[in-house]
Formats: structure tokens, C-alpha cells, sequence
């Protein structure tokens, strides 16, 4: 019988190993909950690393103070940096 395709976007199908899901069903016996809130916790856990990982910008003590420094003590603009204010449309 053919399976149904589900339209709830809230459910999530997953097909993991036999020895994988061992694993967690064993560690979900130490931390007192399902299996469904062991694995969404720790999989949003790991989300919110990556996500922080790729999204924030990361300097040096020595490329901090020259990014202060820039913007406090701005160089003077160049010949191309003039030439592009001037070609942009004129604001009404």
C-alpha cells in the first residue's frame, strides 16, 4: 500500500542505523526524557553553534583596536572612493 505523503511541515522523518539509535536511546536513559526531545535539544544546540560559528566575525586584540582606530581616525577618501560618491544619482 503506498505510503501518503504527510503536508504537516512539523514532522520530521529520520533513518539512522540500529547501533546509532542504541546509542541514543541510551543516552536519552541517563537525561530522563524521550527521544524526541533528546535529539531536537541537542540538534538545535548544534544549529545555533554552527549558525553562530558562520554569522559572527571573530578579531584579534591587535584587528580590533585598528578597526577602533579606522573609525575613530577615518583615512582621507581616495580618488576612486570621490569618483563613486559622484556617480551616485543625486537623492531629492
Amino acid at each position: 500500500m503506498p505510503r501518503v505523503a504527510v503536508q504537516d511541515s512539523n514532522r520530521m522523518s529520520l533513518r539512522i542505523r540500529p547501533e546509532d539509535k542504541a546509542l541514543l536511546v541510551r543516552a536519552v536513559s541517563y537525561t530522563h526524557t524521550d527521544l524526541t526531545a533528546f535529539v531536537l535539544q541537542n540538534a538545535l544546540e548544534a544549529a545555533k553553534a554552527v549558525i553562530d560559528e558562520a554569522e559572527r566575525v571573530s578579531l584579534s586584540d591587535r584587528d580590533s583596536l585598528r578597526v577602533l582606530n579606522a573609525l575613530e581616525n577615518p583615512p582621507a577618501p581616495n580618488q576612486k572612493l570621490l569618483a563613486a560618491a559622484q556617480a551616485l544619482p543625486a537623492l531629492p
